[in-house]
């Protein structure tokens, strides 16, 4: 059985090469503006209050020692110690923090430390970033997973030595702990994505034989029946979960997976067309263009410019 979320995942080429510890003493409170990058964090030691602004509400989180938080869209965040609300937009928060070697001092850096977090960007190597984290939740919190808990223990024990090559086990152990988060069932935000529509027993069948198979002449009444419900049903339900229409879904996924294979260049454009649901080179090269801005043979050309100038730099 083909598992969707893996694809996403995969396509996404999540990893964590931005990390630092920070330590806090109550009360203290910081308040972050978008960053523009995807950003997680790992409570070590102790609990705090994590607030994540939303586009007209804020989910407040309460960690604790062992859990993890991924916000893969860059959007606005608050955290503070357990006994202060996070301080909302606009509001002054007053608190001392002191840069240290390898992270930040937050609150009186003389009071006993309450909290150990390890926080830091995160970053998707695929080019189609844009398309795919709309896909996934606002916010994902993962609390009480004996993997995820197994692998925030070796990221603790980690960044408290000074192990030789520390930095890149650190990235290697923050990208398994990206992914596992993502694919766990924990927590996420009430909003429309990938793993909502897979969270319907329904919808995940149309998803699933979507991604199992996507080059099938697929409509929307034979993925309604796929799923088991009417069309009307379907189409409203799929879109309110998943954030797309059926179709819009569909092309999206098509037109990754023939990015991917484009940047591969072990295909020739009328194999991909093929394995994508195009019956001609023509007829791929239309919708290409519209849905990307170029077509794939110019597309492929500007990828291996990009590459060969990253090269040189």
């Amino acid at each position: 059985m083909v598992d969707p979320l893996a694809e996403v995942v995969g396509l996404l080429q999540p990893a964590a090469p931005f990390s630092k510890l920070v330590l806090a003493s109550a009360p203290w409170a910081v308040r972050r503006t978008e960053t523009g990058r995807p950003f997680y964090f790992v409570v070590l030691e102790g609990a705090c209050r994590l607030s994540i602004d939303g586009p007209s509400y804020s989910d407040t989180i309460t960690l604790n020692e062992g859990d993890f938080v991924l916000i893969p869209a860059p959007l606005a965040f608050a955290t503070s110690s357990p006994d202060r609300e996070p301080p909302r937009e606009g509001e002054a928060t007053n608190t001392l923090i002191t840069p240290m070697p390898a992270g930040a001092r937050v609150g009186d850096p003389q009071a006993a430390v309450d909290v150990r977090m390890l926080v830091g960007h995160c970053v998707f190597g695929s080019a189609d970033a844009a398309l795919l984290v709309p896909l996934l939740p606002r916010w994902v919190h993962v609390r009480g997973e004996r993997r995820l808990a197994t692998l925030v223990q070796l990221v603790g024990d980690e960044s408290r030595a000074q192990r030789p090559a520390r930095e890149i086990v650190m990235a290697k152990l923050l990208e398994v702990l990206l992914i596992e988060a993502l694919r766990c069932t924990g927590s996420t935000a009430p909003s429309p994505g990938l793993l909502r529509g897979l969270s319907d027993p329904k919808l995940s069948l149309a998803l699933r034989r979507i991604h199992g198979h996507p080059a099938a002449a697929w409509s929307v009444a034979q993925l309604a029946s796929a799923a088991g419900m009417s069309r009307s049903s379907f189409f409203e339900g799929f879109g309110r979960a998943v954030g797309l229409p059926p179709m819009e879904y569909l092309l999206t996924w098509r037109m990754a997976l023939a990015k991917q294979m484009l940047r591969q260049r072990e295909l020739a454009i009328s194999e991909i067309a093929e394995r994508v649901g195009y019956s001609s080179v023509s007829a791929f090269g239309v919708a290409f263009t519209r849905h990307v801005g170029m077509p794939p043979g110019r597309y492929s050309a500007s990828e291996d410019e990009r590459a060969n100038a990253e090269i040189e730099l």
